[in-house]
Order: structure tokens, then sequence, then C-alpha cells
């Protein structure tokens, strides 16, 4: 019997015991395991019968990762059911309430999808940003990117962009392959900063007034796109937002209520796709995190 047989013996019982640890022991001393018995006062590295007591130790005191604390919090949108009626509201004459008359009626019925894409290539010896415009890879970028998205055969609702140059260029290119789907810019979704990042990175450090200013811009922005259906929604919607990876990364972190300290521990490539799911009861799911596997390998790029 080999040590690796011997160990896959013991990570395959629960918690071990004492007596197993004294199988092990004999049978380490019988070279078991193909190790030689130590001699008296001899050192050695890690023999099978360590392997095993280490593997106890783990599964005995830490057999799983302890669950965060961090409870779902269903009202994350402020469009839960209850919180739009007026609970006080009586009827005067039976006295009864009218509450689920009025939770009925503010009750959403549709699943909302949105498509968050970030910006193609661009130019980033531009000084301004009229003059960061896409580059000719930008450019081939954002046409894969509509390619994709009209092979997904999906009904779009609206195309929503950032103001910034990069962001347009790429809804232009997008929009080609989408025809018939309203185009509305946005300047709640221009690239900012959104909060400090933990752990900091040594590369970027924005002032402080930067994640004032444009944390709040960010936020709001949230607000406004990242929300479940409301109530007179009767189908499900799919809405394409172009805008940039700060953005979408604090988006992301933000609709799964992950701390939004770690957005960018994300990376995102040009023209990538990510696909946020909200459900009419509020649960949220990440579909897609910057997918980007519709472009050829040497096309992409995370600039």
């Amino acid at each position: 019997m080999s040590f690796r047989k011997a160990a896959r013996v013991v990570f395959g019982l629960a918690g071990g015991s004492a007596a197993l640890l004294a199988a092990a022991a004999l049978a380490e001393s019988r070279g078991v395991f193909g190790e030689k018995p130590a001699e008296p006062g001899c050192r050695r590295g890690w023999s099978g019968l360590a392997v095993l007591r280490a593997a106890q130790s783990f599964t005995a005191v830490n057999p799983t990762v302890a669950p965060s604390g961090f409870g779902w919090d269903s009202n994350w949108d402020k469009r839960e059911p209850l919180s739009l009626v007026n609970n006080k509201r009586k009827d005067k004459e039976t006295g009864e309430g009218e509450l689920p008359t009025e939770l009925q009626n503010n009750k959403p019925k549709a699943t909302r999808h949105i498509l968050l894409i970030r910006h193609s290539q661009y130019n980033l010896n531009g000084q301004s940003d009229k003059e960061r415009s896409l580059t000719t890879l930008g450019q081939e970028q954002a046409e894969f990117t509509g390619h994709r998205l009209a092979a997904l055969g999906l009904k779009y609702d609206m195309l929503i962009h950032s103001t910034m140059t990069r962001a347009t260029e790429t809804t232009q290119i997008i929009s080609k392959y989408l025809p018939g789907v309203e185009v509305v810019s946005s300047d709640l979704l221009r690239e900012g900063a959104p909060i400090e990042p933990v752990p900091p990175v040594s590369h970027w450090k924005p002032e402080a007034v930067q994640y004032h200013e444009d944390g709040a811009r960010i936020e709001a922005a949230f607000r406004r796109y990242i929300h479940r259906a409301d109530a007179k929604q009767n189908k499900d919607s799919y809405e394409i937002i172009v805008c940039h990876a700060n953005v979408i990364r604090y988006f992301v972190c933000r609709a799964l209520q992950f701390p939004p300290e770690g957005w960018l521990r994300m990376g995102l490539n040009n023209g990538s796709i990510t696909w946020l799911t909200i459900r009419p009861n509020g649960r949220v799911a990440l579909r897609m995190l910057g997918d980007s596997g519709f472009m050829p390998p040497e096309k992409l790029t995370r600039t």
C-alpha cells in the first residue's frame, strides 16, 4: 500500500481518530508508506505520518470556511413591494388594512437582464477626452462585440452609454448591429473612482475629493440603472449599458452585495460583456463577467 493511497483513505474519512493515527504510526514503523523507519535521533522532513497528522488536525479543527455573517438584504434596491405601500392606511368602515391588494399591485412580474459592456481600446496618449478616441484595434473590438450581441438573438429594449468619447464611439459601432434599438446617453456613467479600493494599489492613488465626487455619481448611476423591474413591466427586458471598467466592477460588487471596496480585484478586457440578471423578487445573478471569448486572442486588450 503506497503512502498516496493511504492518504486518500485518510482524507476520505471524516474528522480522523486516535485509532487511525495509531494504525498509521504502526504502518509507518513497518515501512508501509514506502519509507524506511527513521533511525533514533535522526530528523527528516514530511513523513507519511506527519502528513496524516496534519490532515487530521485540519479536518478536526477547521473543516469548513466560516460564513461571513452578512445576510442577503432582500430590499437592497428599496423596491420590495412591502416598502412601497402605506402600512398605516386602513379602511374607515371595516378597519381592515388594504395592504394585500396594494402588495399585489406593487409586485414585480418581470426579470431585468442588464448587459454591461466595457468600451473598446482607446488612445491613451490623448490629453483631453475628445482625443481619447478608439484606436483601429478598438474599432475592431467594437465590431466583434456588436456582432456577438446580435448573435445572442435577444430583443434589446435600450442601449445606454457613457458620454465619454471612447464609450460613445463604441456604442456607435455596436448600434449598427442592433437596428431599431433606442440609444440614450448618460453623464452618470462616466469613468471615475467609485470607492477607495482594498487592498490599495501603488500605481493609482486618486485624491480623496475624487472618491467623494465620483463615488456619489457612480452610486447614483447604480441606483438609477441597477434594480428590479417596475411593477408595470409585464415582459422580461434586455438592456445594454456601454461604460467603463471601474463603473462595471463597482456595479457588480453592489448588485451581488459583495464588499464594494473589492471592485479593483476584478479585471475586464476591452469590449467585454458582463451580464447581470435581476429577478422579480430582487435576487441577483451574475451570468457573465468580462466575457470576451468571442474575440480572437490577438485582439484582446485591457487598457
